[in-house]
């Protein structure tokens, strides 16, 4: 029942503030968010790819906005079994938490701990 809200609020936002605006990215992300909770991965991964993408070129690629786009991505990936596109991305949006956020941050954190899950369903062992 809430997509459609998600949906309207997304339109009005395109409308109003326009497709840059970040917070038309963030409603987006909601969207995408809200169509992978209830397992409709093959709406989500499109509008979390466009996301990251348009999230990269007006917020830059270090911005905490982009990295949790990509953070988000990558997991809508690993969600339909893609851990070849999974994993590589989890590494990049660490090595970026790291150096822009610090090793420590909650968000550092949570995208290492994704990462280790996604290497394990791969059949990596954790890091010790």
């Amino acid at each position: 029942r809430a997509i459609p809200l998600y949906e309207q609020n997304l339109a009005d936002r395109e409308r109003v503030l326009g497709a840059d605006h970040p917070s038309t990215l963030a409603s987006r992300n909601n969207l995408a968010g809200a169509y992978g909770a209830v397992g409709d991965l093959g709406r989500a991964i499109p509008l979390y790819e466009q996301n990251l993408a348009d999230r990269e070129r007006v917020l830059g690629a270090g911005h905490p906005s982009t990295l949790a786009s990509r953070n988000n991505l990558a997991g809508a990936y690993e969600s339909v079994g893609d851990l070849g596109r999974a994993i590589p991305l989890y590494e990049q949006t660490l090595a970026d938490c790291e150096r822009v956020l610090g090793p420590n941050h909650s968000t550092t954190v949570a995208v290492r701990k994704n990462l280790e899950r996604a290497r394990c369903v791969d059949g990596d062992e954790p890091p010790a």
